[in-house]
């Protein structure tokens, strides 16, 4: 049982080297690995209050960017809409210009056809009535060039004549 149990000096002097250096410890070591701790508890809390203020920055972006697509969006369909009314606007007035655009031309036209209507008519009249006149004369003068015939025209047209 003697090499279980210490002796007195044993543990005197070993409580002796434990206290001194315990001493040399707080001296000369607990002081700097205590600031060492500190500094890195306070870089761990910086670190981590800039991550919670990033983290609070990167959530107010991205509402702040949510809100902004949503205005965009909004313009963009504005800009849908205000064209697409524009466009139909556009094609109503093209179709109506175009519409009466061509009543005009229709009526321009009708008016054109019945005007060479009556040019053709009032030509063809002239060439009717010249050539009436012409086998009118020809006829007179082939019954006027004999005196018996002239004379029996006069009597046939004075009988047709009657005298109230």
């Amino acid at each position: 049982m003697e090499l279980v149990t210490p002796s007195i000096g044993l543990v005197f002097w070993t409580a002796i080297a434990f206290i001194c250096l315990l001493i040399l410890l707080k001296k000369f070591a607990w002081k700097p690995i205590l600031s060492a701790i500190h500094e890195r508890e306070q870089s761990i809390d910086e670190a981590l209050n800039k991550a919670e203020l990033a983290k609070q920055e990167m959530a107010r972006l991205t509402a702040q960017n949510e809100e902004l697509m949503k205005e965009a969006r909004a313009e963009r369909d504005r800009i849908l809409k205000e064209a697409k009314t524009l466009k139909d606007s556009i094609v109503q007035e093209a179709k109506t210009q175009a519409h009466n655009e061509g009543a005009k031309l229709i009526e321009k036209a009708r008016i054109e056809i019945e005007n060479q209507k009556k040019a053709a008519l009032s030509e063809l009249k002239s060439q009717v009535s010249a050539l009436s006149l012409d086998i009118a004369e020809r006829v007179l003068r082939n019954q006027l060039d004999d005196k018996s015939k002239q004379q029996e025209l006069v009597s046939n047209l004075l009988k047709d004549v009657e005298l109230n």
